[in-house]
C-alpha cells in the first residue's frame, strides 16, 4: 500500500514540476506543510536534479521550496489558531486517514511542542513526520505569528537546501534518496528526534 502511494506521488510530482516549474515546487511544498501528504523527499531532490540539466537555478529552487513550506505552515497555523484542540482532533479522527494523518502523529507533535516550547518550531523542520504537523499545536498555543514565521522559514530553508543538494549531487540517480528514505525512515525519525533533543538540552536556558 505504502509503495503504491509513494509511486503515485513520485509520478505526479515529476509531472507537476516538469510542467509548471517553480510554481509547481512552491505548490507541492506548500501542500506538504498544509497537512497534505506530498513528500518533500521527492519534490526537492527531483528539483535539485533538474538544476543539473539547467532547467532550474539552484538557489531559486531552495528559496521557492522554503517559501512554499512557509505558506503551507501559515495555513496550518491559522487552522490551529482559529480552532480548538478538540475540534482538530475530531477532524483528524474522522478525516485524517484520507490525508495519511493520524491522531497519534498529531499528539506526538503536540507533545514535543508543549515540552520544548517555541524553539521546537525551528528544529522540528529538520525532523521527518513531526515537521509536517508542528504548525497545528503552534497555532493552538497562539505562538507569536512573526516569531512563528521566522522560525519556520529558517528551519525550512535548511531542509530545502539539504534535499536540493542531495538531488543535485545524485543527478540522474536522484530517486535513490526516496529508496533509502523509505528503507531507513524509522531510523531517520529516531535519529532526528535524538538530535533535536540534544540541541534543546544543550541550548535551553536554565529555569529559575
Amino acid at each position: 500500500m505504502i509503495d503504491q502511494v509513494i509511486t503515485f506521488f513520485t509520478q505526479l510530482i515529476i509531472q507537476i514540476i516538469s510542467t509548471t516549474g517553480y510554481a509547481g515546487i512552491f505548490t507541492l511544498m506548500a501542500l506538504e506543510s498544509a497537512l497534505i501528504p506530498v513528500p518533500s523527499f521527492i519534490t526537492m531532490p527531483f528539483s535539485g536534479y533538474l538544476v543539473t540539466t539547467d532547467r532550474f537555478n539552484f538557489f531559486l529552487v531552495i528559496i521557492t521550496g522554503t517559501l512554499g513550506n512557509l505558506f503551507g505552515s501559515i495555513l496550518a497555523y491559522f487552522l490551529g489558531y482559529w480552532s480548538q484542540e478538540h475540534v482538530i482532533r475530531k477532524l483528524i479522527r474522522n478525516y485524517g486517514k484520507y490525508l495519511l494523518i493520524s491522531e497519534k502523529k498529531f499528539s506526538h507533535s503536540e507533545h514535543w511542542f508543549r515540552k520544548h516550547g517555541e524553539k521546537i518550531i525551528f528544529f522540528s523542520r529538520l525532523v521527518p513526520v513531526v515537521r509536517a504537523f508542528i504548525s497545528l499545536p503552534a497555532g493552538i498555543a497562539e505562538v507569536n505569528f512573526l516569531k512563528f514565521c521566522w522560525l519556520t522559514f529558517f528551519g525550512s530553508l535548511i531542509w530545502s537546501a539539504l534535499l536540493t543538494l542531495i538531488g543535485f549531487t545524485l543527478g540522474k540517480n536522484w530517486s535513490l534518496v526516496q529508496t533509502y528514505y523509505r528503507k531507513f525512515e524509522i531510523l531517520i525519525f529516531i535519529a532526528g528526534v535524538m538530535i533535536l533533543y540534544h540541541i534543546w538540552h544543550k541550548y535551553k536556558k536554565p529555569r529559575a
